[in-house]
């Protein structure tokens, strides 16, 4: 076989191929007759205001909006967001995802004061109290024995905090926002509000022991019994002095010993703040100093202020000031963090979440806090 042979039968191939004769203008003419009838057919929507319209040749959209500015009538709809049949109700309502919440006082007393925490239910403390005694003697004189410190055993009042919130299951699967780190968020909240007021005024029964419930004398540290808070009076029932009411604050700081006066700081509530902002030393300055920075607090005396909202008004016979280290004062004693148990099962179709803090705390050095008694004396 050779390729002459082949190519052969490819030319008798090609020769059988004719082209039909092609008429160009019937096929002209039978577009022309379909771009009639289109535009003769009726269109489904009728155009806006001034679209198709023609001036000269020119739309009247170039003529008038585009070389002069000018616009066409307003269309006018039918369809509104205000009314829920003619629209309205396609419109989504959108939910800010950010919840705001009013904001609760929460007492500085955690933050200045001694938190420790425990692996039991039960904590004890001991407390050296009168110190170590000693003498003179001359060289040759005897040695007689000298007295030793006195321990104390401090067992801080504990108490549970608990909260069950529930939420039912259809709201925690199509909310809007995440449920269950909001009511962790408020639940968290709530607990810092109730134990800063136990840290104030608690009773001490299944709960931590407020530093101004315990017994108060107005004699000093050599003299008072140990658990017992000195205050200094105010000079008036129910205010400060008529004259010099300063004074009576700079003897409460001198009232604490000088070796707790580093790191004392005062707390009070916003209402008796507000009254000591307003006093002035014998040259008109002011007693009460502004921060100076952001995040440090303000200052009455050289020594930091701390407003706790749990502490009770300016009244007769209130203790509505304290100073001191709270540091060395005042202990918190916790078990262990927050626990959050998540409920599906005991009350359906309710999620419920329990949650439980454990806490106590007392005052473990009576001398390290000093209190003010607006009274006479």
């Amino acid at each position: 076989m050779t390729y002459e042979i082949k190519a052969d039968a490819l030319d008798t191939a090609f020769d059988t191929v004719t082209l039909a004769p092609h008429d160009l203008a019937a096929d002209v003419a039978s577009l022309q007759a379909d771009v009639a009838r289109l535009n003769a057919r009726p269109l489904a929507r009728p155009a806006l205001s001034g679209a198709k319209a023609e001036d000269g040749g020119r739309s009247v959209f170039v003529e008038r909006y585009l070389r002069k500015g000018l616009e066409a009538a307003p269309e006018v709809k039918s369809l509104n967001a205000t009314n829920a049949t003619d629209g309205g109700v396609a419109v989504p309502r959108e939910i800010d995802a950010l919840i705001d919440i009013t904001l609760k006082a929460v007492s500085p007393i955690r933050r200045i004061a001694n938190v420790v925490s425990i692996g039991s239910v039960n904590y004890r403390k001991l407390i050296a109290v009168g110190g170590v005694a000693s003498g003179w003697v001359a060289e040759t004189a005897g040695r007689p024995e000298t007295g030793v410190e006195t321990f104390i055993e401090i067992a801080p009042p504990m108490g549970e905090l608990y909260a069950n919130p529930a939420a039912s299951q259809t709201m925690l699967d199509d909310a809007m926002f995440d449920v269950e780190r909001w009511l962790a968020g408020e639940i968290g909240n709530e607990f810092a509000r109730a134990e800063s007021v136990a840290f104030v005024t608690g009773s001490g029964v299944a709960r931590p022991k407020g530093f101004i419930t315990y017994p108060v004398a107005v004699t000093d540290d050599t003299t008072r019994a140990f658990g017992t808070l000195q205050y200094i009076a105010s000079g008036a029932a129910g205010a400060f002095a008529a004259s010099n009411p300063q004074d009576k604050l700079i003897d409460l700081v001198h009232a604490l010993r000088a070796p707790y006066r580093p790191g004392a700081s005062w707390v009070m509530n916003s209402s008796t703040l507000a009254k000591i902002r307003k006093l002035k030393d014998s040259t008109g300055a002011f007693i009460w100093q502004p921060a100076l920075a952001a995040d440090q607090p303000a200052t009455l005396l050289g020594y930091p202020v701390f407003e706790a909202e749990a502490m009770p008004d300016v009244a007769a016979d209130s203790l509505s000031i304290a100073f001191g280290n709270f540091q060395a004062g005042y202990l918190i004693a916790e078990r262990a963090e927050t626990s959050v148990l998540r409920d599906p099962y005991t009350n359906k179709p309710f999620v419920q979440f329990y949650a439980t803090r454990r806490v106590g705390g007392a005052v473990v050095n009576s001398e390290a806090i000093k209190l003010m008694k607006f009274a006479v004396s």
